[in-house]
């Protein structure tokens, strides 16, 4: 996943904290030696002349260790990102700390709890709420013994306490994290619960606390065949009471969501304490079955209950620390990326209950990469426990790199691209915008906007030549140049070409641009040697039309039935169906008359002209795939189906991601969407490919030179994690872009098209924008929107796309379906269930 770029620093000497060139009172690391690491495995000692800057840093931060103090002093007030801090760490191993916020703020259980303190942790002054947590605040150590007294007798006698007949007692605080000084007491020995506590105060510092808590059994299962147990030759009633402590490693993810990456279990015996280094790591289902739970559907159901909690009780930490100052968290860029959450499986009523005995920093990743490098002897799957970790270091720090960086963007697009100003935004970019509209909303969102016209795209050439001098005029000292709109992609070649920027070339981008150019320039492929398929298998045989004369040689050599659009079009306009010459004639006509130039219909290509092609009709389910390409290597590819367009004129009604299709049909669509990329000599971008997949494999319907559109850089960001938007200005600025290795959906999405000429009354009333956005902040619908205004015409484009999502497709289907026939959305006349029946 990170070739090179994952380092490792064995001695705090390897590295150097110097001051920081954008940010004064912060400092930049610098790494002189490392430990590097290849795909392959291999580990490579190195020394950096000059040294490498760091883009993110993270380190055991742990208590009492020479290498945690070190760690935290290299951590604090770096100007890069860093997956925690020696603050943060105390924080995280202060139990009473994590235990309030686990009882009041995730509402997940744990132990009844008497705490005893003399101050209490900052975080927890501005709480309350006392649920499963007493806390008492002691003036001093001497003179205590009645008030703690009298507050164990309240505890030990308390409802609380009722179910339970043993207690711990133990130090809560960034010095105990790890020790040992706990002890065991039956709850009716109070004297010698009363010394274990006053035994502790002696020691007690500011912040630090004495923790008197119920001791949780696990819940007692009947073992298998134990009704007959004393008539058999192998007597298990020997067999003590098992206990399961089960290990959750969560993960921040995007957005700053908790993920759960891994669980591991330990068991022993009920009757002792279970610690992570005196147990051997197993999976929960072989956990469980040693403890008599066998059912498939019991099994998930508390492995549900573990990944819902796990996520609630780093959830609760992360709002925690949200609220604390740079100072407090050990920096600006300072976070927590990753904690252990621990349990036990116990009982209430006959009803199994996940109760939460601490969170912590280190020992649940450690236990977990103990169990993972046990597994690889027999080829388990290595990595899971830190592939989220790794997917959250490399995304802060790709973000960190492209912060400040300067992006000439051309073509600000409409409605349906405003998240580009805002993901601009986010990330620090610094974007200066070249637009023809000179009242554009985007021109308030921009550090520099440009009016100049570009709509004349014969023109490119001279547009280009004056876009360079006005960038030079203005002192513009850019990283990269870039565009997310159609019309916009040869002139904005044209200007990197002037820049010496990084982009495909102006030939790769005109050949891409022109859609019957890019079939035939493929087709001329077909004679090239290749070890692969020759990219022209690919192509469909067309003709480029600009008079009748070309629609009737166009009708003698292709076959019928055929496909009639513009040359540079956009959005499925003007596309139709025809099935014989008069036909083609005819739609020409329309055509020609209808659509003359961009005033027309703006943003749809006709800045190019209105030229046709006509191709053959091809047969098979509509996919798109979107690749990134750097140097004409490919770092990632997503592919999304269509259901079935509305025929003659193919506009889009459905599509669910991930794909529908095996593994390897989905292949074939990757691997011809990026045969033919190269084919047509795009190197470098984000690229959306649009193709049918027939019996006989790939078929190549258009290449559209930029970032896919309408709901696609949403979906794959909810779905793979990955910002395609980001990846674009990366493989602009000559970064590039570290993508996560293929690892399973995060969810599945399936949204339908919303049409003003088929849904203009429910728009306006059971479906209102105010009513989807509404669903859409409500976590009901995804909710994307593609236009401004609910104004039907011939030629329409869609007006928003309306989503669902599950942890199954057809879950997701059925969602969905629900949704569009309560906002009317669903109707005869566009057949919501038709239109997700290729979803299967």
């Amino acid at each position: 996943m990170n070739n090179g770029n994952m380092l490792l620093c064995l001695s705090p000497a390897w590295l150097s904290k110097v001051p920081s060139e954008s940010r004064p009172g912060e400092s930049s690391l610098l790494v002189f030696k490392a430990v590097t690491f290849d795909l392959g495995g291999r580990t490579t000692l190195e020394e950096f002349a000059p040294p490498r800057r760091v883009t993110y840093f993270t380190g055991c931060f742990g208590p009492c260790k020479v290498q945690g103090q070190s760690a935290a002093e290299l951590a604090r007030d770096l100007d890069c990102p860093t997956g925690g801090s020696g603050e943060l760490a105390r924080l995280l191993e202060d139990k009473l700390l994590t235990r309030q916020l686990m009882d009041q703020q995730a509402h997940v259980a744990v132990p009844p709890t008497l705490a005893f303190t003399f101050k209490r942790p900052l975080p927890l002054r501005s709480m309350s709420e006392e649920q499963g947590i007493r806390m008492v605040e002691l003036s001093g150590r001497e003179g205590q013994d009645n008030l703690l007294q009298e507050e164990i007798a309240a505890f030990l006698q308390g409802s609380a306490m009722e179910p339970y007949n043993q207690v711990v007692v133990k130090p809560s605080g960034w010095r105990w994290s790890g020790a040992q000084a706990v002890s065991f007491h039956a709850k009716l020995e109070q004297g010698c619960i009363l010394q274990a506590v006053l035994a502790f105060l002696e020691t007690l510092e500011e912040e630090e606390s004495i923790l008197l808590e119920a001791f949780i059994p696990t819940a007692r299962m009947v073992q298998p065949g134990s009704s007959d147990t004393n008539n058999s030759p192998c007597n298990t009633s020997l067999r003590p009471n098992l206990a399961v402590r089960i290990c959750a490693v969560v993960c921040r993810s995007r957005k700053d969501q908790p993920l759960l990456s891994k669980v591991v279990c330990g068991v022993g015996r009920a009757d002792k304490p279970l610690k992570h280094q005196a147990t051997v790591p197993q999976t929960l289902e072989s956990s469980l079955q040693q403890w008599g739970l066998k059912d498939e559907a019991h099994v998930a159901a508390i492995r549900l209950q573990i990944k819902q909690k796990s996520e609630a009780a780093m959830k609760a930490f992360l709002d925690m620390e949200a609220g604390l100052s740079a100072e407090q968290r050990g920096g600006r860029r300072a976070q927590t990326d990753i904690m252990g959450v621990d349990f036990l499986l116990s009982s209430e009523d006959q009803v199994l209950q996940l109760v939460a005995l601490e969170m912590n920093s280190q020992l649940c990743l450690e236990t977990c990469a103990v169990f993972e490098s046990m597994g690889r002897v027999v080829g388990a799957p290595a990595g899971e426990v830190a592939r989220p970790l790794v997917e959250t270091m490399l995304r802060r720090a790709q973000c960190h790199l492209m912060e400040g960086k300067h992006v000439l963007v051309i073509g600000a697009g409409g409605v349906s691209k405003k998240f580009v100003w805002e993901a601009a935004r986010d990330y620090g970019l610094k974007i200066h915008l070249v637009e023809s509209d000179p009242n554009h909303f985007a021109s308030q969102l921009v550090q520099t906007f440009i009016h100049y016209d570009t709509t004349d795209h014969k023109r490119d050439e001279e547009h280009a030549q004056r876009l360079v001098g006005l960038v030079q005029e203005r002192g513009l000292r850019l990283d990269g140049c870039l565009s997310y709109w159609d019309d916009c992609m040869v002139l904005t070649a044209l200007v990197c070409e002037g820049l010496g920027l990084r982009c495909s070339s102006p030939t790769a981008m005109r050949v891409a641009k022109q859609k019957s150019r890019t079939h035939l320039h493929l087709l001329r492929r077909r004679k090239e040697g290749a070890r692969w398929p020759s990219a022209a298998l690919y192509a469909v045989p067309c003709c480029h039309l600009e008079s009748h004369a070309d629609v009737e040689r166009a009708a003698g050599h292709l076959s019928f039935p055929g496909v009639m659009k513009l040359e540079y079009g956009a959005g499925a306009v003007g596309v139709k169906l025809v099935e014989d010459a008069q036909q083609c004639h005819l739609h020409f006509d329309k055509i020609s008359r209808d659509l003359r130039d961009d005033s027309d219909h703006p943003g749809i290509g006709l800045g190019w002209g209105n030229t046709m092609l006509l191709m053959e009709y091809v047969s098979g389910t509509e996919h798109d795939v979107d690749l990134v390409v750097y140097e004409g290597r490919m770092l990632g590819a997503f592919v999304s189906d269509n259901g079935p367009t509305r025929v003659p004129n193919f506009t889009e009604t459905a599509a669910c991601m991930p794909t529908c299709l095996p593994p390897d049909r989905e292949a074939q669509l990757i691997r011809a969407a990026y045969q033919c990329c190269l084919g047509c000599g795009l190197t470098d971008g984000v690229f959306n490919v649009e193709l049918k997949l027939t019996a006989a494999g790939p078929k190549l319907i258009e290449i559209n030179p930029r970032m896919g559109g309408f709901y696609l850089r949403d979906w794959i960001q909810e779905i793979y994690g990955v910002d395609i938007m980001l990846a674009s200005v990366m493989v602009a600025c000559g970064v590039a872009p570290l993508l996560p290795a293929r690892s399973p959906p995060r969810t599945h999405l399936v949204g339908v098209m919303c049409l003003v000429s088929q849904h203009l009354q429910a728009l306006k009333s059971t479906a209102s924008l105010e009513m989807l956005q509404a669903l859409h902040e409500r976590g009901v619908i995804r909710l994307n929107l593609l236009d401004d205004e609910l104004v039907s015409t011939e030629y329409e484009e869609p007006y928003c796309n309306v989503a669902c999502a599950s942890a199954s497709r057809s879950e997701a289907c059925l969602k969905l379906l629900g949704i569009c026939q309560v906002l009317g959305i669903d109707s005869p006349h566009y057949p919501v269930t038709h239109f997700l029946s290729h979803f299967k």
